[in-house]
């Protein structure tokens, strides 16, 4: 047997086949090789017994202990559940969590301070990490699991999130319906979003099948955000657009809403209807108690930690698990 310090890059390189500089993007993930290569130079090193550092002879052991949570914020009662939820599970499992806030859209994997360096996986939330960074992951097998968003065709990451579309439909539904509503205005989230773009294909069907017509003066941004939701409703009411409902793409957007419509002294349910979609822990105690989709994305985060620690550990899991969202009736949609 050869000795383990007389092995060399370029030993592994011979016996996989492949360049140098293949190899050695390889190791140092500074560019993503086919499943195939990878394969094969992981194998190399292996029957040679190959070992290029300390980092890497963690990584491959799995000895890090520590999940990666990549989120796009950390304030407000949505992000407060879900990291509780990731927190308290990867620690029953015996793993540290490392956050990391991206919100910058230009920030790739390798520049990213978590990742295959430190961690021994990584949950993903929404639109954290471009398809180009994904790929890196899967092709270099770095085990990720996505929340609120499916990965690219190409490439097969587990998913983890709520249902949207029915939940959605049911909750238009409710206002058409019961509430006789049929100038609905919505406040999508943000548009890079894969849940908002469900909800907006949500309220366009809806308004269809009830004869409505879709009216784009009545679409807004609300962008998961109440100062936006706010601003966006002002502007509506200063420009006198007829409105009788506000169907917001998350409970942020929905107390924003709220906040506008009660400055300017127009009474909710009683001339606007209001829902949300979450059902944040405040729904309940807002004036009127707000209306909203039950999503719960406490159950995403345990599910998602579940998932991650199964991948580390070899196991099957599924590409795709989607938990059920239930309408929550308060006042503020009439009833």
């Amino acid at each position: 047997m050869e000795n383990k310090r007389s092995i060399t890059i370029r030993d592994v390189a011979k016996r996989a086949g492949v360049s140098i500089a293949t190899v050695s993007r390889y190791i140092n993930k500074t560019a993503p090789v086919s499943k195939e290569v990878g394969e094969s130079i992981q194998s190399s090193m292996e029957e040679l017994d190959f070992i290029p550092n300390s980092a890497a002879r963690k990584l491959a052991k799995n000895q890090f202990s520590t999940l990666g949570l990549l989120l796009s914020d950390i304030k407000g009662d949505f992000f407060s559940v879900l990291v509780s939820e990731i927190e308290k599970d990867a620690r029953a499992a015996g793993f540290d969590i490392l956050i990391s806030i991206s919100r910058d859209s230009n920030t790739t994997a390798n520049s990213l301070p978590i990742g295959p360096q430190n961690t021994d996986g990584m949950i993903i939330f929404a639109d954290c990490a471009s398809d180009n960074d994904l790929k890196y992951y899967f092709f270099n097998r770095y085990p990720v699991v996505l929340i609120c968003r499916t990965a690219p065709l190409e490439i097969n990451i587990p998913s983890v999130g709520v249902e949207n579309l029915q939940a959605t439909k049911n909750i238009l539904r409710h206002l058409v319906e019961v509430h006789h509503r049929s100038k609905i205005v919505f406040l999508r989230g943000l548009p890079s979003h894969e849940d908002s773009k469900v909800r907006e294909i949500a309220y366009k069907s809806v308004l269809a099948e009830n004869n409505i017509p879709y009216r784009s003066n009545l679409v807004s941004a609300g962008n998961f955000d109440r100062d936006c939701a706010y601003d966006s409703i002002k502007k509506l009411i200063h420009k006198r657009e007829n409105f009788d409902a506000v169907f917001a793409g998350d409970d942020e957007a929905a107390i924003g809403a709220m906040a506008a419509l009660t400055d300017e002294g127009i009474d909710i349910p009683g001339q606007v209807s209001v829902v949300g979609f979450d059902d944040q822990s405040i729904a309940p105690f807002l004036n009127p108690p707000l209306t909203t989709v039950h999503a719960p994305f406490g159950e995403v985060g345990r599910l998602a930690v579940e998932t991650l620690i199964k991948q580390i550990n070899h196991h099957a899991v599924d590409s795709l698990s989607i938990i059920p969202s239930e309408l929550v009736i308060r006042h503020s949609c009439g009833c």
